[in-house]
């Protein structure tokens, strides 16, 4: 007869009732957060051993104390060779927490140096202690023959599941899922489902379960306490909540994310085409992809690599800076060239070369606003079909208006210097009118440069700006040298 044991994963899903509300962690009371200057006993303990330079046995057994994030900030203020003789020491579940709140390139190190060290049994140990999805993560940032020996020494249970989220791509819901959760079928009676519970290890306490019929199905949710009030007799199936939301594991995260957001929902079941259930992704996982995607977005722009880390090593940096060097310094060339074609222009009035820059550095920040606020809508999806031409119209009428004020105070003020030292006032005429033309097509150009690079299927947020840079500083040398050029002519 198969065991109870087979109709639930031994996992929990992250503290919350089945109507979606948070609860405290199991077997903990809730604590004042105190401001960092406030450190706890075990941090200031910590922090001494530290600055005692002790042996790392006695280390080890201060930071086991120590909540998992602060044990992960104290590791990663070690030396590598002082963290891995630390971690060697700590109680395994302390230290497969630590590592788990470690960056990943981080914790990729440290299981890289005890690998390095011989301890692969350990490093195996560690991942395996780990919620599978932070795993995954760890492993699959690691080079292929490392995490075959890795997952070689797990237990079989665990390696399993770790290649089962591995299948899934790293952006997507399956790839960010976890299977820890906590679920019953639908044919068992509420007291055969407590017993299952009530006998089941889990990590952490759960107020709802996923309810499966036989076959592994999702059919709904139940909350415990609503276990605990039923009659042992009664049927799952009877008490479960049939409505329930879930998502594909193929969803891309950004949508995960914007689903959360959008509906408030504090952990969701990835599902596959037959509606078996997968694994769940929960909130704090989302809270990950969020601060992932805004870091990302952040260097795409600038085009650094949408990996990269403060911790990457220099191929990596080099990998994801470079070719985007080479297209700048290719973009660059083309405000370069503007310049050199009106350099009779510059000799005869030397004062040109000063205001260019000027120019030049306010189209440059009226175009980053507009792409600035045009990013942040499409990742809210305030810009929808529809929407797109009257947002280009208004941030094109923003650089109308703040052009025209910028450029009529820059214009007053080159047209008093010409006066005062008997030169030329019309060059004030000049500044204003280009410092006009130039933010408006600044402003239009940094609102439809993301929308154009979503329309053919780019990130939007992809080597923004760079592109930017290219067409105000071209477009602003142009308009600026060109009526110069012209009232010069006009002069002669």
């Amino acid at each position: 007869m198969t065991d109870e044991r087979d109709d639930i994963h031994d996992c929990v899903l992250g503290n919350t009732d089945a109507t979606g509300d948070p609860s405290a962690p199991s077997g903990r009371t809730a604590t004042r957060i105190e401001s960092p200057v406030n450190l706890t006993a075990e941090d200031r303990l910590v922090a001494k051993l530290i600055e005692a330079s002790v042996d790392a046995p006695e280390l080890a057994g201060a930071v086991d104390l120590q909540e998992a994030p602060d044990a992960a900030a104290t590791l990663e203020s070690l030396t590598p060779v002082e963290a891995t003789d630390v971690i060697e020491e700590m109680d395994i579940d302390a230290a497969s927490e630590a590592l788990a709140y470690m960056p990943t390139p981080l914790a990729v190190g440290m299981v890289e140096d005890l690998i390095d060290g011989d301890n692969f049994e350990l490093a195996g140990k560690l991942l395996e202690e780990m919620a599978p999805d932070d795993a995954t993560d760890i492993l699959q940032a690691m080079p292929r023959r490392e995490r075959e020996r890795l997952l070689a020494v797990m237990a079989s249970g665990h390696a399993h599941r770790i290649r089962e989220l591995m299948t899934y791509p790293p952006q997507s819901a399956g790839g960010m899922m976890t299977t820890q959760y906590l679920a019953v079928r639908d044919h068992m009676t509420v007291g055969e489902a407590t017993e299952v519970i009530r006998r089941t290890p889990t990590r952490e306490q759960a107020q709802s379960a996923f309810v499966l019929d036989r076959k592994g199905h999702l059919v709904g949710t139940t909350g415990l306490l609503r276990l605990l009030l039923a009659k042992s007799d009664e049927k799952v199936a009877e008490l479960c909540e049939r409505q329930i939301d879930a998502i594909a594991p193929e969803l891309d995260r950004e949508q995960v994310a914007h689903e959360f957001e959008r509906y408030r929902y504090v952990v969701l079941p990835v599902v596959d085409a037959s509606n078996r259930l997968l694994g769940v992704v929960t909130v704090d996982d989302v809270i990950d992809i969020i601060r992932a995607e805004g870091t990302e977005d952040a260097q795409r722009m600038v085009g650094a690599g949408r990996e990269e880390a403060v911790y990457s090593d220099v191929a990596v940096k080099f990998k994801g800076r470079f070719p985007w060097l080479l297209v700048n310094l290719f973009t660059s060339s083309l405000g370069a060239f503007v310049v050199f074609s009106f350099d009779e222009a510059i000799q005869t009035v030397a004062f040109l070369a000063v205001m260019m820059p000027v120019i030049a550095n306010q189209s440059g920040n009226a175009g980053q606003q507009s792409l600035a606020v045009t990013l942040r809508g499409i990742v809210l999806e305030q810009v929808r079909a529809g929407r797109a031409l009257p947002h280009v119209l208004r941030e094109g009428s923003v650089g109308l208006i703040n052009g025209a004020l910028c450029g009529i105070m820059v214009g007053c003020v080159v047209a008093l210097y010409g006066v005062v030292t008997g030169s030329t006032w019309h060059l004030g005429v000049v500044v204003a009118v280009s410092m006009t033309l130039t933010l408006v097509i600044a402003c239009i150009t940094g609102a439809s440069l993301p929308l154009i690079m979503r329309r053919i299927g780019f990130d939007p947020a992809t080597a923004s700006t760079i592109f930017l840079t290219m067409i105000t500083d071209s477009v602003s040398f142009f308009v600026f040298l060109g009526l110069a050029s012209l009232l010069l002519n006009w002069v002669k």
